[in-house]
């Protein structure tokens, strides 16, 4: 199973809290990885102030984590999530590639909501 299958066993169930909302630079993102056995789920989670969206770490370019470093999904205005492999760049709110080799694909979406002001599955 990869990372974005749904029936991902170490995907974390609905209600899993994640992180206060006070933990987010209000333009910022933050990763999260979930190990059951052999199976791995990497999500992230990006703020655009009041806004939080999540998405599966995966580029639809390679298939490989955004990240090459830790919570590092951001470009450095803090306006687009970024690739690191390959330098795609993709719309925060929504997830689309809007440059780069993926242009036109989307991250996969990770629901999530803010509850009580933590960040939490959904």
């Amino acid at each position: 199973m990869n990372r974005e299958d749904p029936d991902n066993p170490a995907r974390p169930p609905a209600g899993t809290t994640l992180c206060a909302l006070a933990e987010l630079p209000e333009r910022g993102a933050k990763g999260f990885r979930f190990r059951v056995d052999r199976f791995l789920f990497a999500g992230f989670v990006v703020r655009q102030g009041a806004e939080v969206r999540g998405y599966v770490d995966s580029c639809p370019h390679n298939g490989w984590p955004l990240a090459v470093m830790d919570d590092r999904y951001m470009t450095r205005e803090g306006d687009r999530i970024i690739c690191a492999a390959h330098g795609a760049v993709f719309t925060p709110l929504d997830g689309v590639c809007v440059g780069g080799p993926c242009g036109g694909d989307r991250l996969t979406a990770w629901p999530v909501a803010v509850l009580g002001g933590d960040v939490v599955t959904a």
